[in-house]
């Protein structure tokens, strides 16, 4: 009785979403008229139940798969019982049908939490952000329920599941999707508020203060799925690289460069009063990139390694989705954006200056991305067949990420509303020595290398200085957490640049067909093939190879890469083997063997790989140091209003 359960619970979630609409829209109209007290209670009351309904459904549906129901189709198709539980768990969204289920109880939890926690909005303007969240959730329960059901029983069960796809049984990925959902389907909280600012005319900065803790939530949650995803892709399909603008990595980096320039628009919004109506754009335009990034991944129009579970038949049900939602609230802003004011305005040298070029250039960056990823779609649509890879947008975005990272540098060392030109070049002193600094030590030492990548290395030190200026002068023990975690946000740009900027430019690669007994060398290390040899694991057989590995005279260490064997379903993989060093990553990969005895290694040297991934999680540490310290700042001053008002 699990799965009918489950779908007993889905559609009751569908039908308090359905109610969460009606009552929005009543106690919209009743506040509106300084009424409407019980009915707001309602509404928050719905909205908790459609939550807690569909996290109960999905709970089951995770039940469903740690138990191995092989009377239930999805579990058949995506499990085994002997997988380890883990795996199992991960097989509840590792699909089409569990992955959208995972959608709309993050979406409905998000909703519940609006309802929850809210208490600035007007309440006019609450229960049209509730109702909004709800529509869109009734959007994706009709889905659920009429294309895409996962609670479809099996008669006769089946004596055991055909299993998961072994690249998707690996602890990141198993955490990756969620991870990455919960950033997608947050920014549709951003997206409800935009809608409900524009129906009650409600946008200024309590709109934005409001909205700020989502949009900042959700961006952290995006910077951690797309780093684990990237080192997933890194460390598991063994091509040694770490992004490689597939549509897939795009549709998920999409929303993440929107929600970086919403989440500094709306911060000018919060603070000074300034870009009303580009805000409330951003924020449409950011869920748009979720949802089409959805679609993507799911309507099986992509050929990607990361497609995992598509369906063309029910991509038109996403479309469908995708231009009710986009479409209906890109209308409701032409209608009122002309109604919708000013806010303070500002001079171009000024902080909030600089945050709108940060915004002009991400939106660049997005829009080389969008039509880089769609055009070959449209082209195929027309009968042409093309393909844009990592040379056209390395080409077209390197220069604009450059003036993005100058203009990230600047940003913070100016003032609100006017600054001087003549104070803002003492300020950039310092950065501007780092970055001449070590583009003449790059230049001169490593004069083989790219301009580009040395420029990249160059900008981030500048980066790296100015990053850390605003807290000069400061005392640190009094320093807010929101201003720690700007800091570290920046820093951890410049981290990440540096790192990628260091691999592009210094990494060696080798390709040789070795000989147990054989030895080849790659950057400053020394490789022998001692042997190959069968192993065993949980759920799979291999082929090892035991490499000895040597630095000069430093001591030798093993390597173990393996070609991997799974039954269920029949599939070969490859495992590398990595040591991570203070300066770098040595990346092998054991390949096919020949008639001759000799077998395929693929060997990589990559210097400060690292930094990559390093500087992702300084970026997502950042965005949480700056998540507390302004709800925690919220949290004061709503006590010290009440305190205020209570004497």
């Amino acid at each position: 009785m699990i799965a009918e359960a489950g779908l007993a619970a889905l559609w009751l979630a569908a039908a308090f979403a359905l109610v969460q609409v009606l009552l929005a829209w009543g106690a919209a109209r009743e506040a509106v008229e300084g009424k409407g007290d019980q009915l707001m209670i309602a509404l928050r009351r719905t909205t908790l139940v459609q939550g807690l309904l569909a996290v109960l459904s999905f709970g089951l549906l995770i039940l469903l798969f740690v138990r191995s129901d092989m009377s239930v189709v999805l579990v058949v198709e995506n499990s085994h019982s002997l997988k380890p539980l883990m795996y199992k768990i991960a097989g509840a969204w590792g699909n089409h049908e569990g992955s959208m289920l995972l959608w709309v109880t993050v979406l409905a939890a998000a909703g519940a939490g609006v309802a929850l926690f809210e208490r600035q909005l007007a309440a006019a303007t609450l229960a049209a952000t509730l109702g909004a969240q709800a529509a869109i959730g009734l959007g994706f329960y009709a889905f659920l329920a009429f294309a895409s059901n996962p609670f479809v029983r099996l008669d006769p069960a089946a004596a055991d599941g055909q299993g998961l796809n072994p690249l998707l049984q690996d602890p990141g990925l198993a955490f990756h999707p969620p991870t990455l959902y919960l950033g997608y389907v947050g920014l549709s909280v951003a997206f409800s508020f935009a809608v409900g600012a524009l129906l009650m005319r409600d946008v200024g900065p309590s709109f934005a203060k409001a909205m700020r803790p989502w949009v900042l939530a959700a961006w952290i949650f995006l910077t951690i799925g797309i780093t684990a995803g990237s080192y997933w892709a890194y460390y598991e399909l063994g091509w040694g690289g770490w992004w490689f603008w597939d549509p897939v990595e795009n549709a998920s980096l999409m929303p993440w460069l929107a929600a970086t320039a919403l989440l500094h628009s709306v911060t000018v919004l919060a603070t000074r009063d300034g870009l009303r109506a580009w805000t409330l754009m951003l924020a449409v335009v950011a869920f748009s990139m979720s949802m089409i990034g959805t679609f993507l991944v799911r309507s099986g129009i992509l050929v990607s390694v990361h497609a995992f579970a598509v369906d063309p038949t029910r991509g038109t049900f996403i479309l469908a989705l995708l231009g009710i939602y986009i479409g209906g609230a890109l209308a409701l802003f032409g209608l009122r954006v002309g109604k919708v004011t000013q806010g303070s305005t500002f001079q171009l040298v000024s902080r909030e200056g600089a945050l709108v070029l940060n915004n002009l250039l991400l939106s660049v960056i997005l829009g080389v991305v969008f039509i880089g990823t769609l055009y070959p779609l449209v082209a195929q649509a027309m009968d042409v067949q093309l393909s844009i890879g990592a040379p056209f947008f390395n080409k077209a975005i390197a220069p604009v990420a450059l003036a993005l990272v100058a203009a990230t540098a600047v940003g913070p060392l100016l003032k609100w509303r006017r600054d001087s030109a003549n104070a803002l070049l003492g300020k950039l002193l310092a950065p501007a020595a780092a970055a001449g600094l070590a583009f003449a030590l790059l230049f001169a030492f490593t004069g083989s290398a790219h301009l580009v990548p040395i420029l990249g290395i160059a900008f981030a030190a500048g980066l790296a200085v100015a990053s850390i200026l605003p807290l000069a002068r400061r005392n640190l023990r009094r320093t807010p957490i929101h201003i720690w975690g700007m800091v570290i946000a920046h820093l951890g740009v410049a981290v990440s640049i540096a790192g990628m900027a260091a691999d592009t430019a210094f990494k060696v690669e080798r390709l040789a067909a070795v000989s147990v007994g054989g030895n080849v060398t790659v950057g400053p290390f020394r490789v022998t093939l001692e042997e190959i040899r069968p192993t065993l694991g949980p759920n799979w057989s291999a082929l090892e190879a035991r490499l000895k590995v040597q630095r000069g005279n430093t001591a030798p260490f093993e390597l173990l890469p393996q070609q991997r064997f799974f039954s269920a379903p029949p599939t070969t993989t490859n495992e590398a083997a990595i040591t991570t060093l203070l300066d770098g990553q040595l990346y092998t990969v054991l390949g096919q063997g020949d008639e001759q005895g000799r077998w395929q290694l693929r060997l990589w040297w990559k210097p400060f790989v690292t930094l990559i991934w390093l500087g992702g999680g300084l970026i997502a540490l950042g965005g949480a140091l700056a998540l507390v310290g302004r709800v925690r700042r919220e949290l004061r001053e709503r006590r010290d209003a009440a305190e205020a008002e209570h004497l």
